[in-house]
């Protein structure tokens, strides 16, 4: 809604550096202030139960504003394979059911494995995201991008993070890891998504 006041600094729900310095690179000319979690020490990590995109971004953005009573950018990405019934979709961090340094490992070849085994099923896949901009208790905004493609069975490309070494874009006929970040960070679901939120910001 244009009746919400455009925000003097945001913090952006993630502990992930490679989202933090994406959204970051992207809101960098506006006139707002992008914080992180390292700036609240104590911000609580809620649990994502949440059974869609749209939940779980809002669990993480409603306990920040709480938190630190400054507006909250939160975000639930993922990747979508429609042959697999939206699998890995919300559960797409933990997909294999590893964490730590090898879980995006573990997560790319747990869905090549499936894949490979049901040769008959369609590689079509898309990441999708969905941002949530919380600006007080009883007002969010909310966009969604999202990023369509292919899975491949060999990684490809140094660049990027999750799924991104066996995410095939037609366009650039490279994977999301073989393209730099200045190249990724205008076709990305998030991108996407960060440019309707910046349109909407300039608007506010």
């Amino acid at each position: 809604m244009s009746s919400a006041q455009r925000p003097k600094q945001i913090v952006v729900c993630t502990h992930n550096a490679h989202k933090l310095e994406e959204i970051g690179a992207m809101l960098q000319d506006l006139s707002i202030e992008v914080l992180s979690p390292k700036d609240f020490p104590g911000l609580p990590e809620p649990e994502e139960t949440g059974d869609t995109f749209l939940a779980n971004a809002l669990i993480k953005a409603d306990s920040a504003l709480a938190f630190t009573g400054i507006p909250a950018l939160a975000d639930d990405s993922g990747l979508v394979v429609p042959a697999l019934n939206g699998d890995p979709g919300v559960h797409s961090a933990r997909y294999a059911g590893v964490t730590g340094p090898i879980k995006d490992k573990a997560n790319r070849d747990k869905l090549v494995q499936v894949l490979q085994a049901n040769p008959e099923l369609a590689r079509q896949a898309h990441f999708h995201c969905s941002l949530v901009l919380r600006l007080n208790p009883d007002h969010y905004e909310h966009f969604e991008g999202q990023c369509n493609g292919e899975i491949i069975d060999d990684e490809r490309g140094e660049h990027g993070f999750g799924y991104d070494p066996i995410f095939f874009y037609p366009p650039e006929q490279k994977t999301l890891a073989e393209l730099p970040p200045t190249i990724k960070n205008t076709i990305s679901h998030r991108a996407h998504a960060i440019v309707q939120l910046r349109q909407w910001l300039k608007n506010a």
